[in-house]
């Protein structure tokens, strides 16, 4: 009775030893090591791997370990390898996590190699660190893993493969992550260059959030230890974590900000605003010390799930661009809860779903570009309608602007024809007013027996007619701007030649442009005082006198040149003519013109002046 009790407890012992020994063929190409391995938590971070095997080590019933951050202990798993073929196996053991500081395996009380983001190796190849495990024929070892981390949380996953198997694994997963950058990096570039197209500021943040989530992807899938950074820069730039995972955080910030148009809304634009503004500083406070890189993420996830209250919010108020982006959240979210479980130990669905992150990067980026393009059609829509306002608004403000000109046209009009008739009315009255002076003149001069004075007052009244005649003309004229010059000209010549009766005087007069009011009289009185010269002076020794009167523009230049056949005057002796000073007068003061005279052999008057128009 007793042996058959002292047999059964030895089978249940080896059982009980058995349960906890791996035994290894080459049929089976991969492993879980934890369910078959036992671990030890040691609190003290100072036991040696002798002092390890005294210890009391409790079984493992998962298939992965997480503990968060855990700076503060280190793990120890123990596991036990038999080889019950006739042959040397070869195995590959792969610590599932790429993340971890530092990973020692003992064989026996023997370190056999030291692997993590501490002692990575130029030649290592593999995204995961991995050991190289070796057991001869009909043989049995006892392994020990030392795991400890102190910047990233602490992950411990155990995989033992056949060699051909686990290459064949790992070419797979590092397509398979080529892919997911490659389809990140596509979306990325494509969103950047809508931007250049269009220039919104959503797509630009964009493409800032999805570069920010491919290198915190990078570093997270431990693609980043082995092909973008030197090994010796893994760990410096692993302690920037605490930014790595706040700029895309802050990317995203901004483009919830902009993509919602959250300046609609005032007290949560001002709020976001000013966090926003303290980020980077609150980031920085986890860079300073170490003393919270438990909590170095906290102003990142703070942020985060301000930004999904705002969409709720804004979906609320039948926002249609935050439908989009609350679906996007709702995927972003569930990775990081996934994330979070797995990390510290409660659930992990990447053991079963071990591209779940990746698959929901990749459809969240793809609804959010989905978004994007739906607010190219909403901008296209609201361009559209804004331009059929624009034309509505353009025929309704030509109607009223039409309706304002003909308005004005008609007052400016009735103006114009006021000040027409007005003007009209005072040339009238001032041709009159001289016509009576000129009247008077005549009957003083009837009384006056003295020829000099008789002369002097034919003179007068020459000049008082010349001007007399102008506002004639103004008022018979419709064109209140320019003086029909000819027939002006004509008229003086006539009233000249009438009052020193010279019929043996021949006048050619050539008149090529008209001039403005203020010139004609200017010249109209020139050309009264040197026709009345010519008349006094020019034809005593001459049968027949001929006076050339030319008034043309060459340019902006006027030039009027009166000249006769006379016998001239002696330029040499002085004189102290009042028609040659008003002559002189006339075309430089108020003409601003330049008088040129030539006497030699007839009397040529020359005047040029600007058109000052």
């Amino acid at each position: 009775m007793y042996i058959k009790k002292i047999l059964f407890s030895i089978l249940l012992l080896s059982i009980y030893l058995n349960a906890n020994i791996l035994s290894i063929t080459n049929k089976v190409p991969f492993n879980d090591i934890l369910p078959n391995s036992k671990i030890y938590i040691d609190k003290t971070k100072s036991l040696t791997i002798n002092e390890i095997q005294t210890k009391s080590f409790k079984d493992v019933n998962e298939k992965s370990l997480g503990y968060g951050y855990s700076p503060n202990f280190i793990v120890w798993v123990k596991f036990t390898l038999e080889n019950k073929t006739k042959t040397t196996v070869n195995k590959i053991l792969e610590y599932d996590n790429a993340l971890t500081t530092n990973i020692y395996l003992y064989e026996n009380n023997k370190l056999i190699a030291k692997k993590g983001l501490s002692h990575i190796k130029k030649q290592r190849k593999s995204i995961n660190p991995t050991f190289e495990i070796k057991l001869k024929p009909n043989s049995q070892k006892t392994y020990y893993i030392q795991a400890s981390s102190y910047i990233t949380t602490l992950i411990v996953k155990l995989n033992l493969w056949n060699s051909e198997n686990f290459y064949e694994k790992e070419i797979q997963h590092q397509v398979i992550l080529a892919l997911f950058f490659g389809g990140m990096s596509i979306l990325g570039f494509y969103n950047l260059f809508i931007f250049f197209f269009t220039k919104d500021k959503s797509y630009f943040y964009y493409v800032l959030y999805i570069f920010g989530i491919m290198i915190h992807h990078l570093m997270y899938s431990g693609v980043t230890n082995i092909y973008f950074l030197p090994h010796n820069w893994v760990m410096p730039f692993i302690h920037y974590a605490t930014y790595i995972v706040g700029f895309p955080a802050l990317a995203l910030a901004l483009f919830t900000k902009s993509f919602l148009n959250i300046k609609k809304y005032k007290i949560i634009n001002k709020t976001l605003n000013i966090y926003l503004a303290l980020f980077p500083f609150l980031l920085s406070l986890f860079f300073i010390t170490d003393s919270f890189n438990k909590y170095r993420n906290i102003f990142s996830v703070i942020l985060l799930i301000y930004l999904v209250i705002i969409t709720v919010y804004t979906s609320l108020k039948r926002n249609r661009q935050a439908y989009f982006v609350l679906f996007g959240w709702f995927i972003f979210l569930t990775a990081g809860m996934f994330m979070y479980l797995s990390s510290i130990g409660i659930f992990n669905v990447f053991i079963d779903f071990p591209y779940y992150i990746e698959t929901s990067l990749m459809l969240e980026a793809i609804v959010f570009s989905i978004a994007l393009a739906d607010r190219i059609k909403v901008l296209q829509k609201e361009k559209q309608e804004a331009q059929k306002k624009l034309i509505l608004q353009q025929k309704n403000e030509q109607k009223r602007l039409q309706i304002k000109v003909n308005e004005k046209t008609r007052d400016l009009k009735k103006a114009l024809d006021e000040k027409g008739l007005l003007l009209k009315e005072l040339n009238h009255r001032v041709k009159n007013n001289m016509q009576t002076i000129v009247s008077l003149i005549r009957l003083q001069s009837d009384d006056i027996k003295d020829e000099k004075l008789k002369d002097v007052l034919k003179t007068i009244k020459n000049r008082i007619k010349a001007m007399g005649h102008l506002h004639e003309l103004l008022y018979k004229q419709d064109n209140l701007g320019n003086v029909d010059t000819y027939k002006y000209f004509e008229i003086l010549i006539q009233e000249v030649m009438q009052s020193y009766n010279c019929k043996n005087v021949k006048i050619d007069l050539n008149v090529e442009t008209n001039l403005k009011i203020e010139e004609a009289i200017y010249c109209g009185l020139i050309v009264n005082e040197l026709i009345s010269n010519s008349f006094k002076y020019a034809f005593d020794d001459v049968k027949e006198g001929k006076i050339n009167i030319n008034l043309y523009k060459t340019k902006n230049e006027y030039t009027l040149i009166v000249e006769d056949n006379g016998k001239g005057y002696d330029s040499s002796k002085p004189t102290n003519s009042l028609g040659l000073m008003l002559i002189n007068t006339l075309a430089c003061n108020q003409l601003k013109g330049k008088i040129t005279i030539d006497n030699k052999d007839k009397v040529s008057v020359k005047i040029n002046w600007r058109d000052n128009e």
